[in-house]
């Protein structure tokens, strides 16, 4: 019988069971995503700042496939939370949303991320989406897209207070100031919003991070008096990502922008864990073993002889690699291989006959495969080819053999985001709790055979 380090799924229906079963025939990888937790993530989220009706709404960002989690059920899930706007860099996703049915009635959308000689501006007026402006080109791309339309552009105006990326620099405001009052005079914008991105909110506990921040809180302030000197009063401020959402409540002004805490997690290890701040992680990563061996000591490991088993032992492959998203840089080494370094690789939960183990990707990832080291023999183990390991979910760390996605971002030096992120889709996402959480009318939008 085959074991599983993953819990017991709460399936729906039988009809739930049986996609769940197709999905492991299809593909040996799947991305579980527990939508009563994204809910329940944006409730609290809502909850910390107070929400519309104490003055400060909140934003579901969703943009990049909704953290690679899938846009339309993020998306649905975020707004029964009790987000009230939904955000994505590109404006391709934002029609997505619209097209889907999710209307101004029910949330604003805005989108930020374009390139103004070619971006689809008519489209997004036509469909009621908010659009940044951080360039005189943008403004005036905007403005004759609304001119043909015939009715006016929301747009929220992108500042840089010292990040350094988009927006408009104190120099460059003026001519900002002049072109949007402009076009705001003739009917062809409405000016909404005014909004800017903070560099290092993620770390409170260094002293120079936490005055860079208040200096980039000034420098918005400043903005937003220069703004309203000029008759343009910004009736929107959001300033604050998730960081700021949980630590610094002078800034969730009317709008807060929380992204990768509606997924579950802090923005950096150095804030804690996210159980501190009541999140709970959304996404689990799962696998099939393929071929199970065993293997003398002194065995080389993958390409490049970076790894070297250090005993009688038997390896698994796990049957996911970088073209399904997994780092390459998540691989591991030991002092015996070609490089005579340790690097431990990526970790893996794994069931056994005495309980669940941590075992690590050995050797370099490849395109399509990893291997596993069992440290020890699969028939002791109780270790088969088709047991269901986890690479990563919520859980209280790989000390635990729970292993999280900030454990996968340790193990390839990078950050939780990117771990989501670079999943591909041919590793299937399927959905917890849908009924539980989506609206009746909205379940046709998310593919039947996704549900759990």
């Amino acid at each position: 019988m085959s074991l599983s380090a993953a819990p017991r799924w709460d399936f729906s229906s039988s009809a739930g069971r049986d996609n769940y079963r197709r999905a492991l025939g299809a593909y040996p990888g799947q991305v579980i995503v527990d939508l009563a937790a994204l809910k329940a993530n944006m409730e609290h989220l809502v909850k910390r700042v107070g929400g519309p009706g104490g003055g400060t709404a909140v934003m579901g960002v969703v943009k990049a496939d909704a953290y690679g989690h899938g846009l339309i059920p993020t998306a649905l899930a975020a707004l029964a939370g009790g987000a009230t706007w939904l955000g994505t860099a590109q404006a391709r996703e934002a029609l997505a949303l619209r097209r889907a049915g999710i209307g101004p009635d029910r949330c604003r959308v805005l989108t930020w991320m374009y390139n103004a000689a070619a971006a689809p501006f008519e489209d997004l007026i036509a469909d009621d989406i908010d659009l940044a402006v951080g360039s005189l080109d943008g403004i005036e791309a905007i403005a004759a897209a609304a001119r043909r339309l015939g009715r006016p552009a929301r747009v929220h105006v992108k500042v840089d207070t010292g990040f350094g990326r988009n927006g408009f620099t104190p120099r460059s405001f003026d001519g900002a100031l002049e072109a949007l009052a402009r076009h705001a005079a003739e009917g062809s914008l409405k000016v909404i919003g005014l909004f800017s991105h903070l560099a290092v909110a993620d770390m409170p506990d260094n002293q120079d991070f936490v005055a860079s921040t208040d200096d980039q809180i000034r420098s918005f302030d400043g903005f937003a008096r220069r703004m309203a000197a000029c008759g343009l009063k910004p009736e929107i401020r959001h300033l604050a990502n998730t960081a700021a959402t949980l630590t610094r409540p002078r800034i969730h002004y009317e709008l807060t922008r929380p992204g990768i805490g509606l997924y579950g997690y802090e923005p950096d290890p150095s804030m804690g864990v996210s159980s501190d701040y009541g999140l709970k992680p959304a996404m689990t990563l799962q696998a099939q073993l393929g071929t199970v061996k065993d293997l003398d000591g002194g065995h080389s490991v993958s390409y490049g002889r970076t790894y070297f088993t250090q005993a009688a032992t038997s390896t698994a492959i796990l049957p996911l690699g970088y073209a399904d998203g997994i780092h390459r840089s998540a691989s591991g080494f030991d002092h015996e291989g070609s490089l005579g370094v340790d690097h431990p690789g990526g970790p893996v939960r794994l069931m056994t006959v005495q309980g669940p183990r941590l075992v690590r990707v050995s050797g370099r990832v490849c395109m399509d495969q990893c291997v596993l080291d069992l440290k020890g023999r699969s028939d002791d183990l109780g270790v088969h080819e088709g047991d269901t390991v986890v690479l990563f979910g919520p859980g209280r760390g790989e000390g635990f053999c729970e292993p999280t996605a900030d454990d996968w971002a340790k193990a390839a030096d990078t950050i939780s985001y990117e771990v989501f992120t670079c999943l591909r889709n041919r590793v299937t996402r399927l959905y917890l709790h849908a009924p539980q959480v989506i609206r009746p009318e909205d379940m046709h939008l998310l593919d039947p055979t996704s549900i759990l």
